[in-house]
């Protein structure tokens, strides 16, 4: 088999850029906690507390979760009087759409 044909693995190809910012964000999206707040999300804006209630998990590390979704331009936040409201952006309705219709195959 001619191995030239695998673009994917050669350095500098189209391909190959594209693994290269697939794979943060599957590292991002495929934690179980961080997937739970994307499937809530997709429902429309949430804040913190509502999130923790559905999610079972300390603030500290739901706020460490939503950093890293913001970070990843996935997730972003309103603050609104005392609290804090988080929706998908647009990349992140796209992110969650690919992964959600994947459990449809």
């Amino acid at each position: 088999m001619n191995m030239s044909s695998y673009n994917c693995c050669q350095k500098g190809s189209k391909n190959n850029k594209e693994l290269d910012q697939l794979i943060p964000l599957l590292k991002i999206v495929g934690e179980e906690s961080r997937l739970k707040i994307l499937c809530i999300l997709r429902q429309g804006q949430h804040c913190v507390c509502e999130l923790q209630e559905h999610l079972f998990v300390s603030q500290s590390l739901l706020s460490h979760h939503l950093k890293d979704l913001k970070d990843s331009e996935i997730v972003t936040d309103k603050k609104e009087g005392l609290k804090v409201y988080y929706s998908l952006t647009t990349k992140g309705k796209k992110v969650t759409a690919a992964l959600f219709n994947l459990v449809d195959l």
